[in-house]
Order: structure tokens, then C-alpha cells, then sequence
């Protein structure tokens, strides 16, 4: 079955893209046989010798090249070769010099290159051109010679015929594609300049022919080729061998055309400058009519130019003005996350002077007065940008304020330094106090090191505590003084203060359960789920407590209760010798728990 050809440029963006061999593309570089590979390993082996001793004459040549077989004949009739010497069937070389060097061909150049020909005692055919002669190949028209020469075979290359190549592949892939709506690809920038280096960017633009769309809208027309047309870069790097950017601008024609009208910049240096790859008669006429100065702008693009100058001030005077709310947030957010870690919340700006004032300066001392001054300066000023009242800011004083900025970030870097060691220092003192009081609580007023023998022997050796918790123990010890030595890190604190949170909850629980241990008959273990609890029974209440967490039962229902009021009930509870358990407790547990079991 045959494929649906395209009726307009609609079918060709809507249409998927069929695949090009790249032995169809002008310049691609294929897969080949091994036997091709053979033949251009030979020929390459052949004109080794004579490409050395070109370049040791003339180093500055551009790029030397073997043109393809294919396009011999378009350079023999360009050139006018005779007869006889087309049937000696040279191979034909493309030699490219700096246009500076032109007058030297006839004189030097050419002769020393036909001396070498002669040494070489091969069938070979130089043609010795400028860069300016290779682009007049394109302003011409003669867009086959382009072709010839981006596909030739390298044997020097300082860059140019490399990005030639991939500027054509892509070109081939675009005309293949969208057929005859390409009004025009041409190549610009730098290497049309000759000052483009190596690694250049490749600067190219397609202009297509939009006239004959109807059905869809030109922005979304615009959208769609362009996102094509860029799929395709990708495989023109891949496919030249070389890793230039190519930068490709599409334009459609009636856009282009306006843009002309309009006068801008762009497009004008673009006409002037560029050189098509393929035109269709519609760039050349542009180029030409520019040289003549035929395109000239409307009035209103006078007119629209003219208003630029009137504006300039207004545009100036309100990007000065934004440039205060830049220095704004850039002094505010690192002063709110100080705050932020000495402890308190981010303050809003409107209260952020006193606060920090409080903070930082009165209680912390790691601020002084004078960046106070500097932040209590510059909230002013964005509240009279933020209020409407400051109308214009002079450029000297946003460079003042910019550089009072810097100097205050640097204050910031060294207070945050400063709070880091001081939290380092508190945590470990928090952390080494908090641990140590429940211990002395749970063994008695003993010494540190006794301590930590009788967590190790009483607790862990018992299954009371985790053995993991031993480690970080010790290491709270040693913390204590080390911290003095200031060579603890911030992150090194955080492990710490996080191992001491778990280790201070443990123990906790332990002192809890420690404290309910009452005769058996007074204390029922109940079971929910996959957990169990404590059901305490006294006098004046009842409660129960499961994971340290306690709670009273009364009415019915439990209530949040603490080991305060726990401990309250106990002393005031006379021993009973039988356990009782009343009906509205068991409902409450029931309420509270859903199916449980009271272990006896």
C-alpha cells in the first residue's frame, strides 16, 4: 500500500516522518563494508604524504578534502576543465584558505600546490578556494556545490567543513520532511563571518511557507515545527560526527515578513549576513533588495523605535526600584533562618527588627548594632517601594545597599557559625543532665562511671534496656568534654541529641514502670491487638497505662492523666485482699480498647 502523500503543510506536521537512510543524506557518515572501509583507509594511506606536505607549507589552511565521486563533474564544468585533463580521471581535492590569503594563489599558492601534485605522482585535481568563494556557492544558488563539499572526505579540518556538515544534514532532514514549504535554510553568525572557532556554535534559520495553512492556528503551527524541526538536531549531531551546538531559529514566512517591515534588528542582520543553504527564491531577493536599500522600514516602526528613547527613563527608574525588593529577600530570609535556629519561629518582617533585636543581639549576642541598623534600613525601604511612597531610588544608593548586602551575608555566614557552637554546647550539657538525673534517680546518688556500670548490669544485663543504648551512653559522657575542644560538627550533635531523645523515653518508661510496681492482685496486665497494658486499681480511681502514656478511667471513659496523679492514688491507697473490678471500668476498656484479655 502506497503512503498518503501530504496536501499542505498541516498534512506534513501532522504526518509522522519516515525513515531516512543516511547513505541519502549529503555528508552523513553510515555504516559501511568492511571492502568501503578497506578502499578509504587506502585512499586516506595514499594522500597522507601529499596532506602533510600541503600543511607544512601552507599551515593555514582551512580544510583539505576528497569531493565525492558523484559531484566531479559539477567541478569540472564550473572550473572548465579540458577534455584531456577530464579524462585522466583526477581525484578531485577541495582546499580551503582564509580569505586574506586570496591574492596569493595565482602568484604562490596554486604553483607550490602543483609542484607537490607533480611529486606525488598521483592523478589528483586541487581546487584552492576562499571561504568567500564556498559561501558564493550559496548566494549563487548553486546549492548542489554546497552539498558536494559538506559530504567530501576530511583529511584536515580546523572546524569549518565539520560544522558545513552538520548544518547541511539537518537541512536535508527538514527539506525531507516538509517537502515545499521550506521558503528558505540558511546559515549565519560566526562561520559565515570567519570568526567562528572549533567548537563554534552553528547558527542556522529556516523560514517556512505558512501561506497556504487555514485549518490551524499559526501559533500553534509555529510550536509544532519547531519542536520537529529541533527532534532533528540531535540525529544531524550524531549523524556529521561532531559535537558543535547547532542552534536552529524557525520562522514562518508571514512572521518574518512583518518582522522585515518592522525593522528589527535581527532580521536585518540576518539577511545581510546569512547565506542560504536552500532558498527558493525568497532570501536572495531580500538580500539583494537590503544591499540596495529597497527595505526600509515603515513609519511606524520609526515611530515604535522613537518611543524606546521616551520610555527609557520610566523602564530604568522601575527596574532600580525591583532591585530593592531583590535586596529585600536576599537580607530577610538568611536573618529568618537564624532565627530559626536559635530556637524561634520566623519572625514576620513587620516585627523582624525587634525580634531579632531580642534574640540575636540582647540574648544570644552575635549580632551588633550596626547590622541591626543595616536591617531595620532596608525593611524601610521596601516598605515605602511596598507602600507606593518611594518613587524612584538613585542607581548609587541600590549599589550601596548591594554591597552593605555582601558584607552583611558575611556577618551571617560567621553569627550562624557562632550559634551552631553554642547549640552544640547546650545540647550536650541538656542531653548529659537530662540522662544523668533519671539515672541518679533510678540508682541512686552515684558517680557517672558507677552509673553507666549499673545501666549496663541492672538494665541491659537484665533485658530492662536495650544493649544498643549502652553505646550512646558512653558516648554522651565523652561528648560533654569534647565539645569544649569546639571540634564537634553540627551533624555529629544531631545524631547524638537524637540517640539521647530515645535513650531519656526508655528510661522514662522504665522509672513508670518502675513506680506502678504494685502487689500482683493490684495490678492486671490486659492485652489488645498485638500490645499490652496495665490496668491499676486504687482506691479513689482506677487507671491504665500502656508505652509510659497514662490514663485515668472514671465516668466511664478514659481521660488523659499524668504519673503525678498516678502517684497521688497510690500513696493514698490502702491494700486490699481481694482484687475488684467494677463493670463500668471493663465497659471503658471495652469503649477504648475493643476486644481485650485480662491476663491472671
Amino acid at each position: 500500500m502506497q503512503e498518503k502523500k501530504s496536501h499542505g503543510l498541516n498534512d506534513a506536521v501532522s504526518s509522522s516522518s519516515g525513515y531516512i537512510p543516511p547513505s541519502k543524506i549529503p555528508g552523513a557518515m553510515p555504516q559501511i563494508s568492511a571492502e568501503d572501509s578497506k578502499k578509504n583507509d587506502k585512499l586516506k594511506e595514499e594522500l597522507e604524504e601529499f596532506k602533510k606536505k600541503v600543511l607544512k607549507k601552507f599551515p593555514f589552511t582551512t580544510f583539505l578534502s576528497v569531493i565525492p565521486a558523484q559531484a566531479f563533474k559539477l567541478f569540472e564544468e564550473d572550473e572548465g576543465l579540458l577534455p584531456e585533463e577530464i579524462a585522466k580521471k583526477p581525484l578531485h581535492l577541495m582546499m580551503l584558505i582564509p580569505e586574506d590569503k586570496f591574492k596569493e594563489i595565482p602568484k604562490k599558492i596554486k604553483p607550490e600546490v602543483l609542484k607537490l601534485i607533480k611529486e606525488s605522482k598521483q592523478e589528483l585535481w586541487v581546487h584552492i578556494k576562499t571561504e568567500v568563494d564556498l559561501w558564493n556557492y550559496g548566494l549563487d544558488s548553486k546549492f548542489e556545490f554546497i552539498d558536494a563539499i559538506a559530504s567530501s572526505f576530511s583529511l584536515h579540518d580546523k572546524g569549518l567543513l565539520g560544522t558545513m556538515r552538520l548544518a547541511n544534514i539537518h537541512k536535508t532532514l527538514v527539506l525531507r520532511k516538509f517537502e515545499k514549504y521550506v521558503a528558505s535554510y540558511v546559515i549565519g553568525g560566526s562561520l559565515v563571518r570567519g570568526t567562528a572557532g572549533k567548537d563554534s556554535d552553528v547558527d542556522t534559520f529556516v523560514i517556512i511557507d505558512d501561506t497556504d495553512v487555514k485549518r490551524m492556528p499559526r501559533m500553534q503551527l509555529l510550536e509544532k515545527l519547531r519542536g520537529m524541526i529541533h527532534d532533528y538536531i540531535r540525529e544531524a549531531n550524531a549523524l556529521a560526527g561532531v559535537k558543535n551546538p547547532l542552534n536552529v531559529q524557525v520562522w514562518l514566512l508571514t512572521d518574518f515578513w512583518d518582522n522585515v517591515k518592522d525593522a528589527n534588528p535581527v532580521m536585518f542582520t540576518f539577511i545581510r549576513d546569512g547565506v542560504p543553504m536552500y532558498d527558493r527564491g525568497t532570501f536572495l531577493p531580500w538580500k539583494l533588495l537590503l544591499q540596495m536599500g529597497k527595505v526600509k522600514p515603515s513609519q511606524e516602526a520609526v515611530d515604535k523605535f522613537m518611543k524606546y528613547g521616551e520610555q527609557n527613563e520610566g523602564l530604568v527608574t522601575r527596574r532600580m526600584l525591583d532591585a530593592m525588593q531583590d535586596i529585600y529577600w536576599g537580607v530577610v530570609t538568611p536573618t529568618q533562618a537564624l532565627m530559626m535556629l536559635a530556637g524561634h519561629a520566623p519572625p514576620a518582617p513587620k516585627h523582624m527588627v525587634n525580634d531579632v533585636k531580642k534574640v540575636l543581639v540582647d540574648s544570644e549576642k552575635v549580632m551588633s548594632a550596626s547590622e541591626l541598623k543595616f536591617l531595620d534600613k532596608v525593611i524601610k525601604y521596601y516598605k515605602d517601594y511596598e507602600h507606593g511612597t518611594l518613587k524612584t531610588i538613585p542607581g548609587k544608593i541600590v549599589d550601596e545597599l548591594l554591597t552593605e548586602s555582601k558584607s552583611y551575608d558575611k556577618k551571617l555566614q560567621d553569627i550562624r557559625k557562632k550559634l551552631e557552637a553554642k547549640l552544640i554546647v547546650n545540647d550536650a550539657e541538656k542531653s548529659y543532665e537530662e540522662v544523668f538525673s533519671l539515672l541518679k534517680k533510678i540508682f541512686g546518688d552515684k558517680n557517672i562511671d558507677e552509673l553507666v556500670k549499673s545501666v549496663d548490669k541492672e538494665l541491659i544485663g537484665k533485658g530492662k534496656l536495650p544493649s544498643r543504648f549502652l553505646k550512646p551512653l558512653k558516648e554522651i559522657v565523652a561528648m560533654k568534654s569534647k565539645v569544649k575542644s569546639g571540634k564537634v560538627t553540627p551533624l555529629e550533635m544531631g545524631v547524638l541529641r537524637r540517640d539521647a531523645t530515645e535513650l531519656i523515653k526508655e528510661l522514662l518508661n522504665y522509672t513508670q514502670r518502675a513506680d506502678l510496681v504494685l502487689e500482683e492482685k493490684e495490678v492486671v496486665d490486659v492485652k489488645f491487638g498485638d500490645k499490652e497494658g496495665e490496668l491499676v486499681l486504687t482506691d479513689s480511681c482506677n487507671f491504665f497505662i500502656e508505652s509510659g502514656r497514662v490514663m485515668s478511667i472514671s465516668d466511664g471513659r478514659f481521660k488523659l492523666s499524668d504519673s503525678r496523679e498516678l502517684e497521688k492514688a497510690l500513696s493514698a491507697h490502702k491494700k486490699n485482699s481481694d482484687v475488684k473490678i467494677p463493670s463500668s471500668v471493663l465497659s471503658a476498656l471495652q469503649k477504648e480498647l475493643g476486644d481485650f484479655e485480662i491476663l491472671l
